[in-house]
């Protein structure tokens, strides 16, 4: 009897470092993952500033296309470092979801269960995965455009021709249309103040 218990024992005590493992896993994975959309998010803000002048150009920026997921995939891998485990290029991928962009990585611990009178358990690794969304905040519907102003036309007299004026540039008019949950933005184009990657998209875990 006091064999049988001592057996369970080291049962439990295997049991409970391959939870302990299993745990550390899963926050690697959590971690890379958000760590690959919110890469993704600060590169379509920034992208976005170089075009925010050009309304046309906004579409893929503001609903979450024009990024690179490699360069996202290699932050996701520098934290799945970070918290000990491991992770392949092609444990990395996106895809389009209802909702956005959905973030998926699977990792692999760097650490094993260790000594263990459980034979074959000591040099097991723990896996996980974890995916992480990355939901548009905003919308944009262009303002129609205003039609330019009509020129007159000067009425002939007799006196000589007069020389004709420079017609000064029209100053650029604010942009308008964009909103992120409710808040109405305006663009001035001058001076810019934006929305922060934040405020344009919602990071989170999904499953």
């Amino acid at each position: 009897m006091i064999a049988g218990l001592l057996f369970l024992a080291f049962v439990y005590f295997a049991v409970a470092q391959a939870s302990v493992l299993r745990g550390g896993g899963q926050t690697a994975a959590d971690a890379a993952a958000l760590a690959a959309a919110q890469d993704a998010r600060q590169q379509l803000r920034d992208g976005w500033r170089e075009v925010v002048l050009d309304p046309e150009a906004w579409e893929g920026f503001l609903r979450g296309r024009e990024y690179d997921v490699g360069t996202a995939c290699e932050h996701a891998a520098q934290y799945a470092n970070d918290n000990d485990a491991e992770m392949s290029p092609a444990d990395c991928f996106d895809r389009t979801s209802g909702n956005g962009v959905e973030f998926r990585v699977r990792v692999s611990t760097s650490g094993t269960v260790g000594k263990s009178l459980v034979p074959g358990t000591e040099g097991r690794h723990a896996e996980a995965t974890a995916t992480a969304l990355l939901e548009p905040r905003c919308s944009f519907d262009a303002p129609e455009p205003t039609p330019p102003p009509t020129p007159s036309t000067p009425t002939p007299t007799d006196s000589a021709t007069p020389e004709p004026t420079a017609t000064p540039s029209p100053e650029p008019e604010p942009i308008t249309g964009l909103v992120c949950d409710g808040v109405e933005w305006t663009i001035d184009p001058e001076d810019p103040q934006l929305p922060g990657a934040a405020e344009l998209f919602s990071v989170r875990l999904v499953d």
